[in-house]
């Protein structure tokens, strides 16, 4: 079955082919950086004319690289939230009327679902049961997956996402956005022990997240040290680091652990974080625990991902109806 994935959540437009929910024929992303980098952070007006701008050619490119023509196209798969709403609602009516078009089937996949299942487009992706590290944008989850649709919740963030204080801190620090990646560079050169910030474990048995607190302890050392702390930036970023890569670490080994779970996947555009994939493997490993991770270029969104979760439900004869809408936030 050959898939066409959109996703359109946020500030990247994707168009993807996908065979059998696991073979990637294409995957295209456009990104929108210089779009918003001015701004220090996504601007939901100018993303969603920019998908306007780029959702044909995208998808034209897509279909060109698959070596394939539209007519081939079994089915179309695209995100519906969550995520920005005039965003999501570019993609998603695009890929409606495309399926209509063709006369073929056509699902709204939740973009969280699609994170997860990046890793199922690896060589070696894990077996069921498995506990996932969901760390991306707003979110930071963790669910335990049983089945390629049936992910059950076990934790998730009370206030902001690791994502979203990777591109706070960044901002306080004139950076630039997005911050995950600055950041990641910048503290290799600094001593994560240099500067030390609170680990926000809240409950260490649970798995929720909190990591507003520890963006404020950012802030207060700023303040004061406003005369000083430009001389010392790499080690701030690598002890803010250090602090947010240990919580989600040892949240997720946990996690595995109270279920007896020898199989751990961390996804998402934090999954990049090069600092987060080593730690989570090293106490992984120590436990006994097999850890996959995706590729860097399907941590991030990407269409692939939406494809093959469309797959999975569309072998099961779920498809969405012609008047279904998107939404911004999780149900």
């Amino acid at each position: 079955m050959l898939i066409l994935g959109i996703e359109t959540s946020c500030d990247e437009t994707a168009a993807a082919v996908v065979q059998d929910g696991k073979k990637i024929l294409s995957s295209i992303v456009s990104s929108q950086i210089e779009v918003h980098s001015p701004y220090g952070g996504v601007v939901p007006e100018l993303a969603s004319r920019k998908h306007m701008e780029d959702i044909v050619p995208v998808v034209e490119d897509a279909l060109e690289k698959s070596a394939i023509t539209n007519k081939q196209i079994d089915a179309v798969a695209s995100t519906r939230g969550p995520g920005l709403v005039g965003s999501l609602l570019v993609g998603f009516s695009f890929a409606k009327a495309y399926a209509y078009a063709l006369n073929v089937p056509w699902i709204g996949v939740n973009h969280l679902e699609g994170h997860i299942h990046s890793v199922f487009l690896e060589n070696n992706p894990p077996d069921f049961p498995f506990v996932v590290l969901l760390a991306s944008g707003g979110h930071t989850n963790i669910y335990y997956a049983t089945t390629f649709t049936e992910f059950e919740q076990m934790g998730q963030t009370r206030d902001d996402a690791a994502g979203e204080a990777f591109d706070k801190v960044a901002k306080m620090l004139e950076l630039g956005y997005p911050g995950g990646g600055v950041i990641d560079k910048l503290a290799k050169q600094g001593d994560p022990i240099a500067v030390s910030f609170p680990r926000p474990f809240l409950d260490k048995s649970g798995f929720d997240f909190s990591f507003s607190g520890i963006k404020t302890s950012v802030n207060r050392y700023l303040q004061k040290n406003k005369d000083t702390y430009k001389n010392h930036i790499p080690d701030i970023v690598a002890g803010f680091q250090e602090a947010v890569v240990e919580v989600l670490s040892y949240k997720i080994v946990n996690a595995a652990k109270t279920r007896n779970c020898k199989h751990i996947a961390l996804v998402g555009g934090v999954a990049a974080n090069s600092r987060l994939r080593e730690k989570v493997t090293q106490e992984a490993e120590a436990q006994g625990i097999s850890i996959h991770i995706p590729s860097i270029d399907l941590c991030g969104d990407n269409a692939a991902m939406i494809a093959s979760v469309g797959y999975h439900y569309l072998k099961r004869n779920e498809q969405s109806d012609l008047d279904a809408d998107v939404f911004s936030r999780t149900k």
